[in-house]
């Protein structure tokens, strides 16, 4: 399967994955979920603390910046049937934010991005962390998903609490 990423960054990080490592982290994250037989295509939109802070608070009334925020696409089946891709919708990384938190954890840089870019992706598929078997499921599924890109799983002993 094919994904079209069409990356913005409007940070001023200078700390951003090459963009032949986000595909790869992309077609690694796609090739573990069901999928049209199309392409698909995702936005990505790099952005620095203050813009994720102001979408946060507006989309999900959190007041502070966070690592990565998903917007699927809303487009009725009639109009996805009749394009040549199959939009999954967007997503927002706070690259300061993804920066902090690598360090934090101990995992380097690109570790974090490619979890944080999964992760995003999974919340596209319909996965979510608002349950305990949610997250068990989605946590499952992004160690896999990472191990096979040669990463260690983000989850060693316990769920993340979000």
């Amino acid at each position: 399967m094919t994904v079209i990423i069409d990356v913005i960054n409007d940070s001023s990080s200078d700390q951003i994955p090459a963009t032949t490592d986000l595909q790869d982290w992309c077609d690694a994250a796609i090739k573990q979920l069901p999928a049209d037989t199309r392409p698909l295509s995702l936005g990505l939109r790099i952005v620095d603390e203050a813009e994720s802070a102001e979408i946060n608070l507006a989309y999900r009334q959190k007041d502070y910046a966070t690592n990565v925020l998903s917007f699927g696409a809303d487009i009725p089946d009639a109009v996805i049937d009749s394009l040549d891709e199959v939009p999954l919708g967007d997503l927002l990384i706070c690259a300061p934010v993804v920066a902090r938190e690598a360090s934090e954890q101990g995992k380097t840089l690109n570790a974090h991005w490619a979890h944080m870019l999964i992760h995003g992706i999974l919340h596209l598929h319909g996965f979510g962390h608002e349950t305990d078997e949610e997250a068990a499921a989605m946590e499952t599924l992004e160690g896999e998903i990472l191990l096979s890109l040669g990463f260690e799983k983000p989850y060693q002993s316990e769920l993340l609490q979000h």
